[in-house]
């Protein structure tokens, strides 16, 4: 059995941003990671000599998100303004064609990381012991013990003063055995949690050139059409590779790649003409079908249900056991905006507790 002081389970962006930010702490603290990458629903696809970064997960950051600012400056990870354009193609009804309208201007752009978004994930993994994160160790089971908690993985188990879940709370829930049972009203609310991006259908097409930025049409797209109810520009930075991503219907989720993919093109040819057909490389991501990120619900939960909610920033287990993560955050829950100040929240937690290490490793 490995011990430490604080185990964090998830290493999305918040479990992450706990890690480092305790990194000059005395307590030991580990990472465990059920997948086989770090990042969670940070997740960039291609990005090599022929092909831009494809953002299969969280994209968009604003001038709102100041501590999301801030941490990329300190680690001088630079960014660049989204491109819109002055033009949008609207579809509002299926019984009339779409228009071509004209975009307010902007009060406050949103941005994105140069050389996508993973850089972010890498940049602050690349500050912590690579003996500290534990990749392909999925958390099966929470059980409380005399001076901490257990938690059982497949892989091995793991004892901690102090453990901090930044899985989607439904997801915590739903997958992981906790013992004892958490308080029946923090159970309903978890239940009832929206998991942010659990239903997205996120997809990228890759051109040779950027045909969307011709005269009369634009590669932002609304439709309440669908399938594809939003597209963007999603070219790289040097603007030297080009790529159009939009998001699909949930609906369509269950679906083959194959068949969504037709969907797509038949709906982007209607606005573009045959040279969508041109393209050179798609890429998609359903993220109901990712289990470390989504399960489905056991009824009806609504977008941004119960993100948020104040009893996610209490201790439970008596003070063993935080639930930490973007969904719990008190401000910007569902974005990378809430993910760091949800793993700022937890780290001032930890600060304030009169909490020494007593902790050696062993198995």
């Amino acid at each position: 059995m490995k011990r430490c002081d604080i185990l964090i389970i998830g290493g999305g962006l918040t479990g992450l941003m706990i890690k480092y930010l305790l990194r000059k702490t005395s307590l030991k603290s580990i990472l465990v990671e059920g997948r086989e990458r770090l990042g969670g629903r940070i997740y960039t696809t291609l990005s090599d000599a022929k092909n831009p970064p494809i953002e299969m997960g969280a994209t968009w950051w604003g001038p709102k998100h100041t501590q999301l600012k801030a941490l990329l400056e300190t680690l001088d990870i630079p960014v660049f303004p989204q491109r819109l354009g002055q033009k949008a193609i609207y579809e509002p009804i299926s019984t009339s064609p779409f228009q071509l309208v004209t975009l307010p201007e902007e009060d406050q752009p949103s941005f994105r990381i140069r050389g996508g978004t993973s850089t972010l994930i890498r940049a602050l993994a690349s500050t912590l012991p690579e003996s500290e994160i534990h990749l392909g160790t999925r958390a099966a089971g929470i059980s409380e013990t005399e001076d901490g908690l257990r938690v059982g993985c497949p892989t091995g188990d793991y004892h901690a003063r102090l453990i901090v879940s930044t899985l989607p709370p439904y997801l915590l829930k739903s997958t992981v055995n906790i013992t004892p049972p958490l308080p029946p009203n923090l159970s309903e609310l978890m239940e009832q949690t929206h998991t942010w991006m659990g239903e997205s259908i996120k997809f990228g097409l890759v051109y040779d050139r950027p045909f969307w930025r011709e005269a009369h049409t634009s590669g932002t797209v609304f439709s309440n059409v669908g399938p594809v109810t939003e597209l963007y520009d999603h070219s790289n930075f040097e603007d030297n590779h080009y790529a159009l991503k939009g998001f699909m219907s949930s609906s369509f989720h269950s679906l083959s790649e194959t068949e969504r993919r037709t969907r797509i093109l038949r709906q982007l040819r209607a606005y573009y003409g045959d040279i969508v057909d041109s393209y050179r490389t798609y890429r998609e991501k359903v993220w109901a079908g990712d289990p470390f990120t989504y399960t489905p619900y056991n009824k009806p939960v609504f977008p941004h249900q119960n993100n948020g909610n104040t009893q996610y920033q209490k201790a439970w287990l008596n003070g063993k056991l935080l639930i930490a993560g973007s969904e719990t955050a008190r401000q910007y829950p569902g974005y990378m905006e809430g993910a760091v100040q949800s793993a700022q929240w937890v780290a001032e937690f930890i600060n304030n507790l009169d909490f020494h290490p007593n902790y050696l490793e062993k198995d």
